[in-house]
C-alpha cells in the first residue's frame, strides 16, 4: 500500500461526480448518518467566525513556520470531524485537477519567497517507487508546479546503484530524467546543476542515507527530523490536541468535536501477552472515555479504537471494539503484519480514537483529503473504496480519488447558507481542519528541532 498514490485512480470530472450523486454541483458528498447535528452547528459557528478565524491563523504563522507543504487525512462522521493522519512529504499531487493548480503555483511561488528568494534551481529527490506510473504523475505534477513557480526543476536519486541519467516514461507520453546525485564540499547537486533548494518528497523511512546529512548553505525541506526515523505520529497528534483546544477556546466550543484522542505504548512486543499489556490497558482506557463522549452526545454508534504504528508512515491499522479481542494469539499476528511493511520493527503503537466516515459518493465510503503547500490549501480530493467499511481505513488497493472543487470554495464561504448542503461551506470548514493539523506539524517540527536553541 502505497500512501495517498492509490491504485485505481478515477478520471470522474467534477460533473460525472455530480451526475453520479444525482444532486446539483453545489451538493456536498452524502452523509449517511442522522447525527449530522454536531458538524453542521461546527460549520455554522466556523462561516460566523470567519474573521477570527483567519485572523487566529495569520498570529499563529507570526510565531511558527509552516511545513514546507502537507496532506491531512479527514474524517467526518456527522458528530464529529478531525484529522487521523497528517502527512508531511505528501504524494497525492497527482489528485489535483488543473483548476487547481494557480493556487498550488502561488503558494509555491510565496513558500519558495520567504526561503530562497534568488533560487533559481531546485533539486526534487523521490521516494523508491519510480516505476510507480502513479507516484511518476505526482512527480510530475510537482514539477509543472515548481516550474511555473520560477524555478529550473531537477530530480535526483538517493539510489547509490544509479551511476547515469535515466529517463523515465510517463503515462501521458512525456519523460521525466532522474539523474545520479552529487556531493561537494558540504552542498548537495546534480552535475553542472547547484541549487538553493532541495525539496524532498520521500519520508526517510528506510533510514536517513548519508548524502543528505551535513548540508550546509542550502535549504532541505522537509527537515531530516520530519522523517519517519525521527518522527512519531504520538507526538503530532499530541502537539494537535494543543492546537485544537485552543481553537476550541476562540469558537466556545468542545475540542473533543476536533480531536481524535488518543494514547501511547512505547514498549510493545505483539509476539508475548506481556507486551502487550500496555496496548489492552490503553485500548480499555480509550473505549472507556469515548462511550462517555457518546453518551454526552447522544451518539448511538458503537465506539472503536485503531491501534497504529508510532513511528512508520505506513497506513495499516489494527481496529478494536472490545479490549477482549486483544487477546486472539491469531488476529494480534495479522494485525501486526498490518501495521508495518515486511521487515519494520514495531515497539511503539499508538492508540487512537476511532472516527468513523459516514461520508459517502455514490455508495462507496469516501474520506476528504486536503493538500497544502506552505501556509495555503491549495486542492484536495475524497479518497473513496467501494468495498471498505466505515471504521476502515480507505487508504489501500481498490481505493479511488475523485477530485473536488477544494481549490475555490476551501477559502470562499458561503455565509447564510443552511448548514450541510453547501459544497463551499463544507470544503471551507474541512480546510480550517486541515489547516489546524497544518500548525500542529509545525509545533511538532519545533518541539523535535535537534537544532533548536533552548532558553532557560
Amino acid at each position: 500500500v502505497y500512501g495517498d498514490i492509490g491504485t485505481s485512480p478515477v478520471s470522474y470530472t467534477h460533473l460525472d461526480v455530480y451526475k453520479r450523486q444525482k444532486g446539483p454541483p453545489d451538493m456536498v458528498p452524502h452523509l449517511i448518518t442522522a447525527l449530522t447535528g454536531p458538524i453542521n452547528d461546527l460549520e455554522a459557528r466556523v462561516l460566523e467566525s470567519v474573521p477570527a478565524i483567519e485572523r487566529w491563523f495569520r498570529l499563529e504563522w507570526m510565531e511558527h513556520t509552516p511545513p514546507f507543504y502537507t496532506s491531512a487525512d479527514l474524517r467526518n462522521a456527522g458528530f464529529k470531524l478531525a484529522p487521523v493522519d497528517t502527512n508531511l512529504f505528501p504524494n497525492s499531487f497527482n489528485n489535483l485537477t488543473p483548476e487547481m493548480l494557480p493556487l498550488a503555483v502561488q503558494a509555491a511561488m510565496a513558500a519558495i519567497e520567504k526561503i530562497c528568494p534568488e533560487a533559481k534551481n531546485l533539486l526534487l529527490i523521490p521516494d523508491s517507487r519510480v516505476h510507480n506510473s502513479f507516484y511518476l504523475q505526482n512527480l510530475q505534477r510537482l514539477v509543472e508546479i515548481f516550474n511555473q513557480a520560477g524555478l529550473n526543476v531537477r530530480l535526483g536519486s538517493l539510489d547509490p546503484a544509479l551511476q547515469t541519467a535515466t529517463v523515465l516514461a510517463l503515462p501521458d507520453g512525456g519523460e521525466l530524467t532522474l539523474e545520479p546525485l552529487v556531493r561537494k564540499r558540504g552542498r548537495l547537486g546534480l552535475k553542472d546543476f547547484d541549487p538553493c533548494t532541495i525539496l524532498l518528497n520521500n519520508d526517510l523511512a528506510a533510514g536517513v542515507p548519508k548524502v543528505l546529512q551535513h548540508v550546509h548553505e542550502q535549504y532541505l525541506l522537509p527537515p531530516l527530523h520530519a522523517g519517519w526515523p525521527m518522527r512519531r505520529k504520538s507526538r503530532h497528534f499530541q502537539s494537535y490536541e494543543e492546537v485544537a483546544k485552543k481553537f476550541a477556546k476562540l469558537l466556545g466550543m468542545d475540542a473533543w468535536l476536533i480531536n481524535p484522542m488518543q494514547g501511547h505504548c512505547g514498549q510493545v512486543d505483539f509476539e508475548s501477552a506481556s507486551g502487550l499489556d500496555c496496548v489492552k490497558s490503553n485500548v480499555e482506557a480509550m473505549l472507556t472515555k469515548v462511550r462517555r463522549k457518546y453518551k454526552e452526545y447522544g451518539i448511538t454508534e458503537k465506539p472503536f479504537v485503531v491501534v497504529k504504528a508510532d513511528n512508520a508512515g505506513g497506513t495499516g491499522i489494527l481496529t478494536v471494539r472490545d479490549a477482549k479481542e486483544l487477546d486472539d494469539p491469531e488476529r494480534m499476528r495479522r494485525g501486526r503484519a498490518g501495521l508495518v511493511h515486511p521487515g519494520e520493527a514495531l515497539t511503539e503503537v499508538i492508540i487512537q480514537e476511532g472516527v468513523p466516515t459516514f461520508e459517502r459518493i455514490h455508495d462507496a465510503v469516501a474520506e476528504p483529503v486536503v493538500v497544502m503547500i506552505d501556509r495555503y490549501v491549495v486542492g484536495g480530493f475524497y479518497r473513496v473504496h467501494a468495498d471498505r467499511g466505515v471504521d476502515q481505513s480507505l487508504c489501500a488497493p481498490g481505493s479511488q480519488y475523485v477530485p473536488l472543487a477544494f481549490a475555490g470554495s476551501s477559502q470562499l464561504p458561503r455565509p447564510g447558507e443552511k448548514p450541510g448542503v453547501s459544497a463551499p461551506n463544507r470544503f471551507y470548514l474541512y480546510g480550517v481542519i486541515a489547516r489546524l493539523a497544518m500548525l500542529a506539524a509545525a509545533y511538532e517540527l519545533e518541539a523535535t528541532d535537534p537544532d533548536a536553541e533552548i532558553y532557560d
